[in-house]
């Protein structure tokens, strides 16, 4: 099976195996595991920010990092396609009593909203008549849109717009990693744009488990108390930083071989399907496609049949994600199956 569902089915590696066999623990609610606390320290360092708190899963990253700034009864802004509003089981609400509002981005760009579409949104200063905005969250690369690059330029004129407003930022960088590899923009200035930051390890960058938070130290130490009130706390926690750890030395850079290897299926699907897809609309390691009037689900099923696993991403849409577990002759292979089957 050539499986692309997500780029969260990576496997560890031989030596990511072995980095996490040898790596120094302790117990991570008394802040006593070392790994963990240098994977955070150099997290947080990368970002521009002052500390970082290792959380399992890159949902509870973010709902603590909008938890931060919106209190009950405040609001959220963010795209109707976002991560947050789509994926994370409606937790920011059941368990923050977070109110979110959505835009829908009308650039020409998928998921990178102007900035008056945002600005628009805001209710700012409204008394006891309007629910208050309380913080933007932006996600970069942007999952559903394709993974869609936020510009760097856009992300500027955005923070400037919530600072005018007195409104906060956070950035759901689950795929930052790929975002920088693709435009070479750092690390730290895309991070140093937002008051919080969640990064993901487990999906390109190949690790099994986790994301780091960050922000000012005391925000961190309040996260870290919600952390553990959620049920985060995590003991010799180390094994896993320790993966995380190796994938942040060696596999940032060759994120570009998912990229081109998304670049190539969309090319073989282009060859057997025209007008479904323009190669030159993919920047990162996402692919998503439109099936006309075909169901997204039998699409999906008769890709399996012939070896391709895929998802949807709605009744007409489906997701092929690039990883470090299925070569470009796979993924190459893919896209001439998916464009044979749409061509049918």
């Amino acid at each position: 099976m050539i499986d692309l569902r997500s780029d969260t089915l990576t496997r560890p590696t031989p030596a990511m195996r072995q980095a996490m066999a040898s790596a120094l623990v302790g117990d991570d609610v008394y802040g006593e595991d070392p790994t963990v606390n240098e994977l955070e320290a150099r997290t947080a360092e990368l970002l521009g920010h002052e500390a970082g708190l290792f959380c399992p899963t890159g949902s509870m990253a973010n709902m603590l990092g909008v938890w931060l700034h919106v209190r009950p009864g405040t609001e959220v802004l963010c795209d109707q396609q976002a991560h947050i509003a789509r994926a994370e089981m409606g937790g920011h609400a059941v368990l923050h009593g977070v109110t979110m509002r959505t835009w829908h981005a009308t650039s020409p760009t998928p998921g990178v909203a102007d900035v008056a579409d945002i600005t628009d949104l805001m209710s700012i200063g409204t008394g006891p008549y309007l629910v208050e905005t309380a913080a933007v969250e932006i996600e970069n690369t942007h999952n559903f849109a394709g993974g869609t690059v936020q510009p760097i330029g856009h992300l500027r004129a955005v923070r400037q717009a919530c600072q005018d407003a007195g409104v906060a930022m956070h950035l759901d960088g689950a795929r930052l990693w790929n975002a920088h590899v693709a435009t070479g923009v750092p690390m730290i200035d895309y991070g140093r744009l937002f008051d919080s930051v969640n990064v993901c390890y487990s999906k390109g960058l190949g690790a099994p488990v986790g994301s780091v938070l960050v922000s000012d130290a005391e925000s961190i130490a309040r996260a870290r108390v919600q952390r553990k009130r959620l049920g985060g706390g995590m003991r010799q926690a180390g094994v896993l930083a320790a993966a995380a750890l190796y994938a942040l030395d060696h596999h940032v850079t060759r994120l570009a071989d998912d990229h081109a290897n998304a670049r190539a299926f969309a090319e073989q699907l282009a060859l057997r399907a025209p007008g479904v897809i323009d190669p030159e609309s993919v920047p990162t390691n996402i692919v998503v496609l439109g099936t006309g009037e075909r169901p997204a689900a039998g699409v999906m099923a008769a890709a399996r049949e012939r070896g391709v696993a895929l998802s949807t991403v709605g009744a007409s849409k489906v997701r092929a994600v690039t990883h470090l577990d299925v070569d470009a002759a796979g993924c190459r292979e893919a896209g001439r199956v998916l464009g044979e089957i749409l061509a049918s």
